[in-house]
């Protein structure tokens, strides 16, 4: 038998209208693909209502039954038919000549698809009384079929919406569902992200009588917002973050970030309300990305929740079924809004290092000593920096310090400045193994990582420079000559103008090494040959078709670790004091290039409890 090519149709094809009811399940497919998305939509009416109280309860993952009440403006009888029939809404006002604007969007959605698409697939009931009505009504409608209204007992005004067997007439969906702890966690996700971006309501969530959320309403002010985002993503993001808030044409973007020392490894955390509407946009993911370069490593990420506030005509949110995803008239702007906003948001942060790196070192710390005591014990059960810890026992007892073994001398004492609190970052006290600054606040003490402090300092220095022109270089005595594979030169020489503007001039010498003459005059003595090799490698990464300007971040951290005060090192109490001075005056000092902390600060209060003394 041989394979035939399918032949067309002998006859024109007949082109009929589908009957309602799978007109009806065919949209509900497209709106309602799970029970996460009938909550979303019924949580949005509710809003936009004018709800302040939504309450959400739901069975074995919403597949059973999932109710959601609210005290919100109601409906009245005639409503209710209207409400279950396609392309009917209450959230466009007609204009003049009868017609709507869908480009002046003004609530959380308007396609008139949601309660009609839930009705087609569930058995759906939807009981309420309109605001200053005598009456309640309730309307029932099973896979798309109902009666009339009926009276009902209804407290106050608002709505009762309750959806039972959700997808039963349409039995395939309902095979495609997840288990009940998967749908359980997602509408719990949708909640969340409502109730992120309406901190004036208050929110309940119960799965199967068990209470899963319980928001109280916050003022739609900035420590009212930062309550409810601190509630949903951890009390840890609300002591971490910081304040945003910008304005461009007409656009104003406002919300909180995360200090980048305070960052995930997956970027699950990174929120964007569009006119108070969660939506999943790549521009907040790029815009982020971009303000956040300068501090974090390429798999690392920040916290963010970001609102942005913007005419209606200037973004279609009406180009997702499920209204999940917006169309900005100027993409451009809006990013360009994003970013900027963060990263002056993080310049004013300073030196500002999160709380987490504080609970990390704690964490980490273990009570010393032959033994722990059973009163040290008693202490530690009631303490929970002490609970988990486990002091193993020394080689060697401790010596008694009667000062004979102290040094005669001190190798290198800092002055004994004393703490001021104009001061955040303290006086220097000691010196750690030349590579930690030990200073003391006005109540704690810092350990400052000495490299990675100086190497943000010299990074921002670089940054500003070559922000006014050029960097200036300082000619080296006796030139250097680095040796280097002939693939890392071909790399280096198309980019010696380039880096000449870095205040790193060089030029080839022989077949296989390039000559250093003058070494960015900012970095000091700096290894030559292991900066030249860095920068090879850094290009490697970069690749050839992109300027060094375009990916100058990379290119100054290289330069910038490699001048910076190395670990061993040792310092004078002068030079450690300038340094945490200098980490006080410069932006973003609280964390190297790389997203580590330069310093950890505990607080006098964190170390009586290290000790059982609260």
């Amino acid at each position: 038998m041989t394979n035939q090519a399918a032949t067309p149709l002998e006859t024109a094809p007949v082109i009929r209208r589908l009957p309602p009811g799978a007109v009806n399940r065919i949209a509900a497919g497209e709106v309602i693909e799970r029970p996460a998305a009938a909550v979303k939509e019924l949580v949005e009416n509710a809003l936009d209502a004018g709800a302040i109280r939504v309450e959400v309860e739901i069975e074995h993952g919403g597949k059973t039954r999932l109710v959601v009440t609210d005290d919100g403006c109601g409906m009245a009888r005639d409503d209710l038919l209207l409400a279950v029939e396609r392309h009917a809404t209450s959230k466009l006002r007609p204009r003049t000549d009868g017609d709507v604007d869908l480009m002046n969007i003004a609530t959380m959605g308007f396609r008139g698809e949601a309660l009609p698409s839930i009705a087609a697939v569930a058995r759906l009931s939807i009981t309420s009384r309109a605001r200053g009505a005598d009456d309640a009504w309730t309307l029932q409608v099973n896979g798309g079929d109902h009666g009339e209204p009926a009276p009902a007992a209804f407290a106050g005004s608002g709505s009762r919406v309750e959806v039972r067997d959700l997808f039963y007439a349409t039995p395939a969906r309902l095979k495609f569902l997840k288990s009940d702890q998967a749908e359980t966690t997602a509408i719990g996700e949708a909640v969340r992200k409502l109730a992120m971006a309406r901190a004036d309501v208050a929110f309940k969530l119960t799965s199967s009588g068990r209470r899963i959320l319980n928001l109280a309403a916050e003022p739609m002010t900035e420590d009212g917002r930062l309550a409810r985002l601190a509630a949903i993503m951890g009390r840890d993001f609300g002591e971490n973050a910081i304040a945003i808030d910008a304005t461009r044409d007409g656009a104003r973007v406002s919300g909180f970030a995360g200090l980048p020392t305070y960052n995930r490894g997956l970027p699950d955390k990174q929120f964007l309300f569009v006119n108070g509407r969660p939506v999943r946009d790549k521009l907040i993911v790029g815009a982020v990305r971009a303000a956040y370069a300068d501090f974090l490593a390429r798999d690392r990420h920040p916290a963010v929740a970001l609102f942005l506030d913007l005419p209606p005509h200037a973004v279609d949110v009406n180009v997702h079924p499920a209204k999940t995803e917006v169309r900005f008239r100027d993409a451009g702007v809006i990013r360009g809004l994003l970013v900027s906003a963060l990263r002056h948001g993080l310049a004013e942060a300073g030196h500002r290092a999160s709380t987490t790196v504080r609970d990390f070192a704690l964490g980490k710390m273990t009570p010393q000593g032959p033994g722990v005591s059973s009163a040290y014990q008693a202490a530690a059960r009631s303490n929970p920096f002490l609970r988990d810890f486990q002091a193993p026992p020394l080689a060697d007892p401790p010596r008694r310090f009667d000062g004979a073994d102290a040094p005669s001398a001190p190798q290198s004492e800092p002055e004994k400045e004393a703490p001021d609190p104009a001061f955040p970052l303290g006086a220097a006290r000691a010196q750690l193994h030349e590579t930690y600054v030990v200073a003391q606040t006005a109540d704690g003490l810092i350990i400052v990582d000495q490299h990675a402090a100086h190497e943000r300092l010299v990074y921002e220095r670089m940054k500003a420079r070559l922000s006014e022109g050029r960097v200036e270089g300082q000619g080296l005595l006796i030139p250097e000559i680095v040796e280097l594979a002939s693939e890392e030169i071909a790399r280096l020489k198309p980019r010696f103008d380039e880096f000449a503007e870095l205040g790193l001039v060089m030029e080839q010498f022989g077949e296989d090494a390039v000559m250093v003459r003058e070494t960015p005059a900012l970095l000091g003595e700096v290894d030559v040959k292991a900066l030249v090799q860095a920068l090879a490698d850094e290009l490697a990464a970069i690749g050839d078709s992109l300027a060094l300007k375009e990916r100058l971040e990379e290119v100054c951290s290289s330069m910038a670790c490699h001048g910076s005060i190395r670990s061993g090192r040792r310092l004078t109490g002068d030079e450690m004091n300038a340094l945490l001075r200098q980490m006080e005056a410069t932006p973003h000092s609280g964390q190297c290039n790389h997203g580590r902390p330069t310093y950890v600060e505990l607080k006098l209060a964190d170390i009586e409890r290290l000790f059982g003394r609260r």
